[in-house]
């Protein structure tokens, strides 16, 4: 079995065999599903998936796919069916492709090796590295053929620019310079990645509710008019789906608060 029993076991775990993948078996008999402890953890390995990203120079919609891809894939298995560190590296890997940006696999071993064994040197070329290279790739085909190959996704950042400078356009510029809306509603739309949130909402609605979000904040007030300005920038979004989209971004910040 590939069973990672904490962070130093990243390589030892391999020594099982690479991919008897990362199934595992529940030694406590206990299959029941633990929603809390589940988002728990998918809460930590996506902050794995971007802190990599950022070491490995990967673009924000690159890490955002591997995100998705992540959250996608353990909506249809059980966390504790497969390793999800593995799952995770397995998705980085698989989202340079997709979106062209290429991250050899040697690269991300030695990344998450480093980030699991802090100031440790990189891994030599030996038999447990090309055990652990074997299991990214299988389970890379794993994710692949439970996704039925799909694995591209349409984010919320190329709506997010298009909202930012709509808004820009009707704010004061004195106003919009003294205050971060564009940095926060990065930021935000980021942390949402932490959580299923990318595969449960529709891309435009967390755009604009990142913005909404961003804007409130910083009691930025936007010029009245016949609609709202959300509705002008997206037609179909409603008040109800900003705040479906803040409320579970909401529950993602009380997840880290849990998690340190």
């Amino acid at each position: 079995m590939f069973v990672m029993e904490g962070p130093s076991s990243l390589l030892s775990a391999t020594r099982s065999g690479p991919l008897k993948l990362a199934e595992r078996s529940d030694s406590s008999g206990d299959a029941e599903s633990d929603p809390a402890r589940d988002m728990k953890t998918h809460f930590r390995v996506c902050r794995f998936i971007m802190e990599t990203g950022v070491k490995l120079g990967m673009r924000s919609v690159p890490v955002a796919t591997a995100c998705a891809l992540y959250h996608r894939f353990f909506e249809h298995v059980n966390v504790r069916a497969y390793e999800p560190y593995l799952v995770a590296m397995s998705c980085v890997y698989l989202a340079g492709k997709v979106e062209e940006q290429h991250i050899r696999t040697r690269d991300i071993i030695n990344v998450s090796h480093r980030y699991f064994n802090s100031g440790s040197t990189p891994l030599e070329c030996d038999k447990e590295f090309w055990d652990l290279r074997d299991s990214v790739v299988q389970c890379e085909l794993l994710i692949l053929r439970q996704l039925n190959f799909h694995v591209s996704f349409e984010h919320p950042h190329k709506y997010l620019l298009h909202y930012l400078l709509s808004v820009k356009s009707l704010v004061n510029r004195h106003a919009w310079s003294r205050t971060p809306i564009a940095e926060t509603s990065w930021a935000l739309l980021r942390d949402c990645y932490h959580g299923a949130m990318s595969i449960r909402h529709k891309p435009q609605h967390i755009a604009i509710a990142t913005l909404y979000l961003a804007l409130n904040s910083y009691g930025v007030e936007l010029p009245l008019g016949e609609k709202e300005w959300w509705q002008v920038l997206c037609e179909y979004v409603s008040k109800a789906d900003i705040d479906a989209v803040i409320s579970d971004l909401l529950q993602l910040y009380d997840m880290e608060a849990k998690c340190i």
